[in-house]
């Protein structure tokens, strides 16, 4: 009887080391989670970066994408951005403009700081260096009359520790 019992505790001991090193190879770890984070700034089907303001860690990246049909850009405002990139001034395709997929931008934020970035086709830089709405001077204008506010957002990184 005593050898039945241990074949029995053996064999439920090695089924139970064997599901226990399933489940840890199963469960993904801390730094493959944080590498898998998807930081990402949408443009829906109107003239806006959605959420306005990201925060993120340094060494991580942001993916724009651009739902809408309509292009539109990511142009960095130097002036009051305290991280980099710097001169960022790129064309984000509409799904018109590319062959019906969204147009994508993924920029790095090596350092803790600030990244204040605007639509160049949907806001301008008053003397302040603050994103404003187009105007008159070249802006979409509705039929109410209205051109809109500034399609601007702001990224804040934080240091990578923390």
């Amino acid at each position: 009887m005593t050898a039945k019992l241990s074949a029995r505790t053996l064999l439920l001991a090695l089924l139970l080391t064997l599901l226990a090193g399933v489940l840890i190879a199963a469960a993904p770890d801390r730094a493959v989670q944080q590498s898998r984070t998807h930081n990402q700034i949408i443009v829906p089907g109107e003239d806006r970066f959605t959420p306005f303001a990201q925060t993120i860690r340094a060494g991580e990246s942001i993916t724009w994408i651009n739902m809408d049909t309509d292009d539109h850009t990511v142009v960095s405002d130097d002036a009051l951005n305290t991280v980099n990139p710097r001169r960022v001034n790129r064309l984000l395709p509409g799904t018109d403009n590319n062959g019906g997929k969204p147009g994508t931008l993924t920029l790095r934020f090596p350092q803790p700081g600030v990244f204040v970035y605007y639509c160049r086709f949907h806001s301008h830089l008053d003397d302040d260096h603050q994103p404003a709405a187009p105007g008159p001077d070249g802006g979409i204008q509705d039929a109410d009359g209205n051109f809109g506010t500034p399609m601007m957002g702001i990224i804040t990184v934080l240091p990578a520790g923390e």
